[in-house]
């Protein structure tokens, strides 16, 4: 993508909102809110769901997972339709406090990414709306509801979405929830790879036109992740624990084999071709996100009969 292009569309009263929360808040008051977005970010939602798949339930774990997946690879489905660009880039009124990528140019589109729908609140619905389906319980319920609020205010408040890029976000993730549920309530547990397969293939038709990075990672994510959840099943079947120590240790390894398989499968490609944003580098982009995702998710959780023994 080029730095000037994308899609300038928003409502007045958006624009006028959202000055009145910086003017509220303050460069101070918006650096705290901004701290809410991590919650909604890749880095806490991957703990999350490792915490849930690993330690906790694979089969809650497995659920929240395939919802968060869904509404993981809508989002840029969706984005590279709209084009939006970002409030502050056509509002000199309006502050950027939390940048996407800290290390490019802050008008950068292709490092900045786009603004319709709210990826931050999309995964917030998704993830903690899932969480507060499955549990059942009015203070889970009510927790994760602030939650999911206080992540979309966020964005808001830090000047990169529009109010309406929250609650289409927020929209996407809970129709995510309602689909994956239907889904799964009229499919076999032993048919589950179909739905997988048909979401996969469906995300494959942004190959047509997505031209973001986001959606070659996601692609890749969505492969690898739903392959792991149908692969443990038929050959891992490894048993959760409550042990606080071997949680820790599946999570910390898990992580790391994560980090250090995605740096390895940099090194045959020059960083120039990386970031070149042509489509054979989203492919191999792709393809390294789906064996990442796939060796973390589906095949270390082999090395917990390792674990179990060691603690046992």
């Amino acid at each position: 993508m080029d730095a000037v292009t994308g899609n300038t569309f928003y409502f007045e009263f958006e624009v006028r909102l959202m000055e009145w929360i910086q003017q509220i808040l303050g460069d101070k008051g918006a650096g705290i809110v901004s701290h809410f977005s991590a919650l909604g970010e890749e880095y806490f939602l991957i703990l999350l769901i490792a915490f849930l798949y690993w330690c906790y339930d694979k089969r809650i774990g497995e659920k929240v997972g395939s919802i968060l997946v869904l509404g993981v690879i809508i989002n840029p489905l969706i984005k590279n339709i709209f084009w939006r660009r970002r409030p502050y880039f056509d509002h000199e009124s309006i502050e950027c406090y939390r940048p996407l990528d800290t290390e490019h140019d802050l008008f950068d589109i292709s490092a900045q990414g786009l603004s319709f729908p709210s990826g931050h609140s999309t995964n917030a619905a998704a993830a903690f709306g899932s969480i507060a389906m499955i549990v059942r319980k009015k203070w889970a319920t009510i927790l994760c509801g602030i939650i999911i609020l206080l992540i979309g205010f966020s964005r808001v408040a830090v000047g990169v979405h529009y109010p309406t890029d929250v609650i289409a976000g927020w929209i996407s993730g809970f129709l995510c929830i309602w689909f994956i549920v239907f889904c799964r309530n009229k499919i076999p547990e032993d048919k589950t790879w179909i739905l997988y397969l048909v979401i996969f293939l469906i995300s494959c038709l942004g190959l047509l036109y997505c031209k973001t990075t986001d959606y070659f990672t996601c692609l890749g994510l969505v492969g690898g992740i739903y392959g792991a959840f149908e692969f443990e099943k038929r050959f891992v079947h490894f048993e959760n624990t409550r042990n606080p120590l071997s949680c820790v240790l599946r999570i910390f390894f898990g992580v790391a084999i994560y980090l250090v398989l995605n740096t390895l499968l940099k090194l045959p490609f020059s960083a120039e071709f990386l970031d070149s944003g042509t489509f054979i580098a989203g492919i191999v982009r792709s393809l390294r996100y789906l064996i990442v995702s796939f060796v973390t998710v589906g095949v270390y959780p082999y090395t917990f009969r390792i674990h179990k023994h060691i603690f046992s």
